[in-house]
């Protein structure tokens, strides 16, 4: 972390730090209210807590109202996702919920004239490749959601990309589960740390939006347990969330928030999680199986057919059907998960407080700059030369702003919104719109290249483009594919004509660059025609000036491909989403409030098993466009001395070296690859920041969970093992066969 990224961090830190109550708001403690006491741990606070509850006051806190559908509404319910009423005589807080993966969401202004500092898409805190910028993210949306009174916040978004056409890819981390992991756990570290709740979600295999609330994922065991639910046990390990949120799918025949295997079995018996499980909104279809398979919180309760936790779940208590211990389980866990973040102890304030934006869009800023991929840069056409005269501009709306993912976690950024458009059809036009953040790649391009003629062209007519660009030095075409929550996108091919006007402007200038604004991969037929390609994702609140600044050099790209590129949607596990025979997405789509009944579960079989992403094309023995952990720089990297090491603990110690004339950051990659014939694994990777010409020793410890094999348990086999340090899942530097002990993944 830089010493940049570490002021901004002491100012999160200051930013959220608790406020001071008065002695008539804080009860005092008595040998009674053990509940009290900081030393005894959230579990036995909680428990004292419950003992002091009346059941009226336990069911209401497991049943969660949803704030757009109360009329009236109470005095202080704030308009978002959810509202939970609280009990003041015994200190239990009020929950006031918001959607929050990418910043404090407003998605249709339900709070007139309330904006928030927008992150960058998820993937692309994924390809920074650094926990420490997701802790970063975590913790300023944490500060945001704190001085706007919210406490607990529906982010941590971790399930893996198994569709590269998800609609949804954008708010999560990537197709591995090591790095989804540890970088979702780094985030809700950065949420927490400002005394609030985070979630990670959506547990689990919520893995398309298509009829997500119907479709019944299939799929091994062993399988399931080296791939998405690895995702998901590292970033509870690691970031301890206080709560986690059911999906609205079904899992081999159950929903998922009616799964005993997943809810019981899983996170509370093998996990040992404590916290409470909180439900999708409107992914809830019963009383008894919802709470006997480990249900704790009917979430959005109005988006449900019933409410299913409020006056059902009495009485199946009072007939016996429920146990009552079962209600004080329940309350319990959402109590130590409020405990346990600090939010007991520290409540929100009752009021909003200000606000350092600025401060935090540097950090979005910051972020999207180490997480922009240069994916191609033949002949150096980046960065710009600062001598061009004539610069254009083609398509995107980049003379107002920069392309923003929809749904729930579409944040009203800060500064405006330039473009909006709403939706007229499909299922996320409720909720949804197609949104840019009002930070202009036109104007600050400009100010760092103040001698020349910056223009810019709209790009309906790829003519009229080809023509402006024929007469411009450098063209820099912006091309867009918007996706949302709720629906996938009918294609991985680029919209509107786009791959026309790509080709037209590249055949007129041969110093064509092409900005991809994407929820994640696209196709490329115009590839070989144009020498510079950078992924920019969903930028986020700063992403004009962060791309200007990785366009002109005064930023080294660095980010790496958290998501494979396919060449061909042949090569997928699935081309298109999975619908019902004969059905088709349009029929199958729903914004996943309600109960799922108005179409039949299918069954989506998802065979590729733990095989996701890069292992899929290894165990294919084919080749993606771009590889998984790929990406330029405007430095060279050299490598010497990778001495590998087997036993306990095997690992790479290596020389990387910055070979270049710009400071520059490297991500070398250690991969591994098992006795048994699996596809290569992810098993570490380092950032390295180096100056020109500094070299670093480096070591890469190989990752227990990356040599394990699930088998009723985390079991190594001991053998020989290939360990390989390489650029990319793609590209090896160096390997060698090491021996490595057997034993088990400790917890």
């Amino acid at each position: 972390m830089t010493l940049k990224h570490a002021s901004i961090a002491v100012a999160l830190l200051m930013s959220a730090a608790p406020v001071a109550l008065t002695a008539q708001q804080v009860p005092q403690a008595s040998e009674a209210q053990q509940w009290l006491d900081k030393s005894l741990t959230a579990e036995a606070r909680a428990g004292a807590l419950v003992k002091a509850m009346t059941r009226e006051e336990k069911l209401r806190y497991v049943h969660g109202l949803f704030p757009p559908r109360i009329d009236p509404q109470p005095s202080d319910m704030i308009p978002s996702a959810g509202y939970v009423p609280g009990v003041p005589r015994l200190g239990i807080p009020t929950l006031r919920e918001s959607d929050a993966s990418l910043g404090v969401a407003n998605q249709v202004e339900q709070r007139k004239g309330d904006t928030a500092t927008a992150l960058p898409s998820a993937l692309t805190t994924a390809a920074t490749f650094d926990p420490e910028y997701a802790r970063l993210g975590g913790a300023m949306i944490g500060a945001e959601a704190r001085a706007k009174t919210f406490n607990v916040l529906l982010a941590g978004g971790v399930n893996l990309t198994r569709d590269a056409w998800n609609g949804r890819n954008f708010e999560y981390l990537g197709e591995d589960p090591l790095l989804a992991g540890a970088m979702a756990g780094a985030a809700v570290q950065g949420v927490q740390s400002n005394n609030i709740v985070s979630t990670v979600k959506h547990f689990i295999l919520n893995s398309q939006e298509t009829g997500r609330s119907v479709l019944n994922a299939r799929i091994d065991e062993a399988a399931l347990r080296e791939s998405d639910l690895l995702a998901f046990e590292i970033a509870i390990a690691v970031g301890r969330p206080g709560s986690v949120m059911c999906a609205y799918n079904r899992i081999d025949g159950d929903y998922a928030c009616e799964s005993h295997r997943m809810l019981t079995d899983v996170l509370r018996g093998d996990w040992k999680y404590s916290g409470w499980v909180m439900s999708d909104w409107g992914a809830v279809h019963s009383t008894e199986k919802a709470a006997l398979a480990g249900l704790d919180q009917q979430s959005g309760q109005e988006l449900d057919k019933l409410i299913y936790f409020g006056a059902p779940l009495q009485a199946a208590i009072a007939e016996g059907r429920v146990p009552e211990a079962r209600l004080d389980e329940m309350v319990h866990r959402i109590l130590v998960g409020v405990i346990a973040s600090g939010l007991y102890d520290h409540p929100t304030p009752a009021t909003a407080q200000p606000i350092d934006y600025k401060a935090h869009a540097d950090v979005a800023q910051r972020v999207a700059e180490a997480g922009i991929v240069l994916l191609r840069n033949e002949g150096q056409v980046l960065p710009l030369a600062r001598q061009a005269k004539r610069i254009v501009l083609i398509g995107g709306h980049a003379d107002v702003g920069v392309l923003s993912g929809g749904g729930s976690s579409q944040v009203r950024s800060v500064g405006g919104v330039p473009v909006e458009i709403p939706l007229t059809s499909g299922a996320a036009a409720s909720f949804a719109r197609v949104t840019w953040h009002s930070s202009s790649p036109l104007r600050a391009i400009r100010v760092l290249a103040p001698q020349a003629q910056v223009t810019y062209v709209d790009g309906s007519d790829p003519a009229a483009a080809a023509a402006a660009a024929r007469n411009a030095d450098i063209a820099i075409v912006f091309a867009t594919q918007w996706t949302t929550e709720a629906q996938d996108p009918p294609s991985l091919s680029l919209p509107d004509n786009q791959d026309a006007l790509i080709a037209a402007v590249a055949k007129a200038n041969s110093k064509t660059v092409v900005v991809l604004e994407t929820g994640g991969p696209v196709l490329m037929p115009w590839l070989e025609q144009v020498p510079a390609v950078v992924q920019a994702w969903y930028p986020g609140q700063r992403g004009g000036e962060a791309l200007a600044a990785i366009l002109f050099g005064d930023v080294n790209p660095s980010g790496r491909l958290p998501i494979s590129f396919p060449r061909t949607v042949e090569q997928l596990p699935r081309p298109t989403p999975v619908v019902p025979a004969g059905g088709t997405p349009d029929s199958a789509s729903n914004a996943g409030a309600g109960d799922g009944s108005a179409l039949p579960a299918w069954d989506v079989d998802y065979g590729e098993g733990a095989n996701v992403g890069y292992r899929w094309y290894a165990a294919k023995n084919d080749k993606p466009l771009f590889p998984f952990g790929y990406g330029l720089s405007y430095s060279t990297f050299g490598f010497s001395g990778a001495k590998f090491a087997g036993g306990a603990a095997p690992s790479v110690t290596f020389t990387v070296r910055n070979d270049g004339k710009r400071a520059g950051a490297v991500v070398p990659q250690l991969y591994v690859a098992a006795p048994d014939g699996s596809p290569l694994r992810l098993a570490g990777w380092k950032r390295q920041t180096l100056a020109p010409g500094e070299a670093a020793r480096v070591t890469i410890t190989a990752d227990r969970y990356a040599l394990a094999r699930w088998r009723a348990g985390w079991k190594i086999a001991g053998g020989k093992y290939r360990l390989s340090l390489a650029q990319d899942s793609e590209h090896v530097i160096a390997n060698a066969l090491v021996d490595i002990e057997a034993g088990f993944v400790e917890k």
